[in-house]
């Protein structure tokens, strides 16, 4: 090979124009958060109380929704699919710029139909469960936008946005770990998915029954998908895999704990109705995104994103601040935690984007000769660039007493 086809390998990709779309995602987030600050009573950057109605629609379509259309639009393959992710953007704007909030709505509402029509290809290309269950949650959150639109309150709607985020992640785990789930796992999943389609419909003629029985179906799927999942295994790897594992069994966990509260009835009181909201798009929805991050991102920026161990700094303090906001703020009734809480939920997502950006930047890691504790020494090798033959068994030398 040329030294200028050797230069070209080593050049790095540009970074696609799709990039752009995410910005509205960005936008979304920051605006959320900020948000999120008016109402725990926090100063925010910007004192835009009118951003406190929507912010739980702007973080759900405007941001996840956004991103989970544009990487769909990149496995699609045609421009016609990126106008979901430019359509579910310029809404969110749209509904934080302060204009008349129908513009905005239909925005959402135009992106997610869309979204559902990026879909039927797909299917047509794979023909797999996996996709069937995306696109029920695609079509459930497209009901969400439609009857936000006609006036129904986020009380209501929250089961459907619920189960659009969930069935999307659990269709994408079951398209990335349909070796080791089994042949069966799609069709298991499907029903399950259906049956929790079922409840959201049922949560929304009867908000106090069929609350309940979103609540049983959605613990059915996340005990069914945490017994299943790879991530049960791999938590016993280590870099990267069981950083994965880590957050994807965590997100289970508390989607969990979401799923129990609804069990017991409509979260009427404000502990409650807070404790579903962020443990599912918290403690769930963002445990998995850090898990899946250094697969999704890359496909979309055309740049890796390396797994670097300060990582686990975000991810840890989510976590905790989750256990601060919800065990202590909402169980005991205690106002500092939740603020606190809520506080560290909020540093820890703006931490992880910052070494998310950091990663990018500072590009793969120099790979690291590691030996296992009391194996001796590796062989000494003439060319330091050769690379000792992976058989499985390191050759050392025992050694020897003087």
């Amino acid at each position: 090979m040329s030294a200028a086809r050797q230069a070209a390998r080593r050049k790095p990709r540009r970074i696609p124009a799709r990039t752009l779309l995410m910005l509205p995602a960005a936008v979304s987030l920051l605006a959320g958060l900020n948000a999120a600050l008016v109402l725990l009573g926090l100063p925010a950057p910007i004192n835009a109380t009118a951003w406190s109605q929507i912010h739980g629609m702007v973080l759900a379509l405007g941001f996840v929704g956004t991103l989970i259309a544009l990487e769909r639009a990149v496995a699609l393959g045609t421009r016609l699919g990126y106008l979901s992710p430019l359509l579910l953007g310029a809404g969110s704007i749209l509904l934080l710029m302060g204009l008349p909030q129908f513009a905005g709505k239909l925005g959402l509402l135009a992106g997610m139909a869309v979204l559902v029509w990026v879909y039927l290809p797909l299917w047509r290309r794979q023909r797999d469960h996996a996709v069937l269950i995306q696109l029920l949650g695609a079509a459930l959150g497209t009901g969400a936008a439609l009857l936000w639109l006609g006036g129904v309150g986020m009380s209501l709607l929250l089961p459907w946005l619920v189960a659009f985020l969930v069935l999307t992640i659990v269709g994408e785990r079951i398209e990335l770990a349909r070796i080791t789930m089994g042949p069966l796992a799609g069709m298991r999943a499907l029903q399950l998915s259906w049956l929790l389609a079922f409840a959201v419909v049922a949560s929304l003629l009867d908000a106090q029954w069929g609350i309940v029985a979103f609540g049983v179906a959605l613990a059915i799927l996340t005990i069914w998908m945490g017994a299943h999942d790879v991530a049960r295994r791999t938590i016993g790897a280590t870099g990267a895999t069981r950083f994965m594992a880590a957050c994807m069994l965590a997100g289970y966990a508390w989607l969990l704990v979401a799923a129990i509260t609804w069990c017991f009835g409509f979260p009427s009181s404000r502990a409650a109705y807070d404790t579903v909201i962020h443990a599912v798009f918290l403690g769930f929805t963002l445990s998995m995104i850090i898990a899946h991050s250094s697969t999704i991102l890359p496909a979309i920026l055309r740049r890796p994103l390396p797994y670097r161990r300060m990582m686990w700094a975000p991810a840890a303090l989510l976590w905790a601040g989750l256990l601060l906001r919800l065990w202590i703020g909402n169980g005991l009734g205690i106002d500092w935690a939740w603020q606190a809480g809520g506080a560290a939920n909020i540093i820890a997502l703006l931490l992880f984007l910052l070494l998310a950006v950091a990663s990018v930047l500072m590009g793969e890691p120099k790979p690291e000769l590691r030996q296992p504790p009391g194996m001796g020494k590796p062989l000494p090798y003439a060319n330091p660039s050769v690379q000792p033959p992976r058989t499985g068994l390191t050759i050392s030398i025992p050694e020897t007493k003087k």
